[in-house]
């Protein structure tokens, strides 16, 4: 062999394994409303104690982000991804606090529905790209904005829903690939049809199939799309009222289901073929948590109305699932908690322990396999809690409207270990990516890490 020869293999052989080195692990990425699956969970993440945005201590960086979003950050390698709608006239005016109040914000003037793409080590926004312009097709209630969808993404493509403002599907370097438009998908309270909320149900990425979950006042669906293309795969119908819940990915064995909140139909369904294998009725009749899994059951929750439920149901579960007036199990569910459901906040799974966090800061521990209470206890100060738990290495972090960000001991003793300040309001959920965590703020996306 001659020496030519032996150093270009050499060179080749050092450039492969630089880039093997630097592949990105799928599992350990943002990639969807609360991470991996919605599981709101990531270990060895190397995050800092304590953090100030105002006094700027351990805060990387902070990003303004123009108009209005309540969707949450996503992560991949090194690019963020977010949504905001921009108004003409509506300047993100949102009343916080927990309130009757069913009315809706009445603005009708011109908006732009912007997905960005952020760099995750400086802040700065490498594109952003308008995937509508017009008067918005469904109004918001005043604690929400008009980007609520979380976007989703598998390092190939992301995919940003507005709801009745289309789906749309961009490449990494922000190319539109395809737009879906759904006609106005009517997110109202069933009750009384005048008071539009806008619609909040994040899509999913699954095997490059995107899934949609459509509960509206007519025609409500769950559907599948080829994620190169935007071929629609299937459409299946579904009996239910509005919701605003973020469909999920379990598995049956090999089976892939998808696990879908709902008042009229929860239930779960062929991943392939879209076909339903169970449902069940009852729970809050207003749903907005996402379905979450753990290694041996689906959990449930919701709230508003007669019962506020938690449930674990188990994975191969099929037919009616309904319980009966008062009871607590039945041949899939293994267990029921008939009130105690949270109304805004997705549950956490963390270890042998469910923690359901309440709209008033009330944390709530659960052994995850009996539903045995653990304890019960209110976190913090704030007034009211939009935002859901996420954790990593044995610390639970939930944040209030007003910004503060509350770091619980993991486990069945409860023990607030630390507070820290965002210094704005804040609805959305957090994402963690290694050594790193980001929150999306009413104007900012802030980046906080052990500087």
């Amino acid at each position: 062999m001659s020496k030519l020869s032996f150093l270009l293999i050499l060179s080749f052989t050092f450039l492969f394994l630089s880039s093997y080195g630097q592949r990105i692990d799928p599992d350990r990425q943002w990639f969807m409303y609360r991470g991996n699956y919605a599981s709101g969970v990531l270990d060895q993440a190397n995050l800092p104690e304590k953090w100030d945005a105002k006094s700027g201590e351990n805060i990387a960086w902070k990003t303004e982000i123009p108009g209005m979003g309540h969707s949450c950050p996503v992560v991949w390698g090194e690019n963020i991804f977010v949504t905001s709608a921009v108004g003409q006239l509506d300047k993100g005016d949102i009343k916080t606090g927990i309130y009757g109040s069913i009315g809706s914000v009445q603005d009708s003037s011109v908006h732009d529905w912007n997905l960005y793409c952020i760099d995750k080590t400086t802040g700065k926004i490498n594109w952003e790209q308008t995937s509508h312009t017009g008067v918005p097709k469904q109004k918001r209630h005043p604690m929400s904005s008009h980007a609520n969808c979380t976007p989703a993404t598998n390092g190939e493509f992301v995919v940003a829903f507005f709801g009745s403002e289309g789906l749309h599907c961009y490449n990494l370097k922000g190319e539109l690939q395809w737009s879906k438009d759904f006609g106005v998908l009517r997110s109202v309270f069933f009750l009384v049809e005048s008071a539009e909320w806008e619609f909040s149900s994040s899509p999913l990425i699954h095997e490059n199939v995107v899934i949609i979950q459509c509960d509206v006042m007519e025609n409500s669906f769950l559907a599948a799309y080829d994620i190169k293309t935007g071929k629609e795969l299937w459409k299946t119908t579904r009996d239910e009222y509005p919701g605003w819940c973020t469909p999920n990915i379990y598995f049956e064995g090999e089976k892939v289901r998808i696990a879908v909140n709902g008042f009229k139909h929860r239930g779960g369904y062929n991943f392939e073929t879209g076909e339903e294998v169970w449902n069940m009725s009852g729970g809050g009749d207003i749903p907005i948590p996402t379905p979450i899994i753990g290694d041996e059951f689906v959990y449930f929750n919701s709230a508003h109305g007669k019962i506020s439920p938690i449930l674990a149901v188990q994975k191969n579960a099929s037919g009616n699932l309904t319980l009966a007036e008062g009871e607590t199990s039945n041949d899939y569910v293994k267990w029921a908690k008939l009130r105690g459901g949270s109304y805004m906040g997705t549950m956490l799974i963390y270890g042998n322990y469910l923690y359901n966090a309440g709209w008033n800061g009330k944390l709530t521990c659960y052994n995850a396999l009996t539903g045995e209470e653990i304890y019960s206890e209110k976190v913090g100060f704030g007034n009211s809690y939009t935002s859901s738990p996420v954790a990593a290495d044995g610390i639970i972090y939930i944040t209030d409207n007003n910004g503060v960000v509350y770091s619980v001991l993991a486990g069945a003793d409860y023990k607030l270990l630390q507070q820290n300040n965002l210094d704005e309001v804040c609805m959305s959920t957090p994402a963690i990516a290694e050594n790193y965590l980001f929150f999306r703020t009413s104007n900012h996306l802030i980046a906080v890490t052990n500087k």
